[in-house]
């Protein structure tokens, strides 16, 4: 089997092999802005699975189709920078 390059790979036991493709993948800065007091308990939870807790927090996350749907969730209350 052909991998390309920039690949890394981990053993997770004999048989089981898991490759991961490290690809030039954009990078997103989110910073929560706005309180999540009155803050629905879904939008609540969605913040701190970004890994957001206090206001103006900051993380940098990889730009999948995942974390723009959470993003989308709770855009009133975050920020997004590319």
């Amino acid at each position: 089997m052909r991998v390309p390059s920039p690949v890394s790979v981990e053993y997770l036991s004999a048989k089981c092999l898991t490759v991961k493709f490290i690809a030039n993948m954009a990078k997103i800065s989110v910073t929560l802005k706005s309180s999540i007091i009155g803050a629905t308990k879904r939008q609540v939870a969605t913040v701190k699975a970004l890994g957001l807790g206090k206001l103006n927090s900051t993380v940098v996350h990889e730009d999948s189709p995942q974390i723009r749907g959470m993003i989308t969730k709770v855009n009133h209350l975050v920020t997004v920078e590319q």
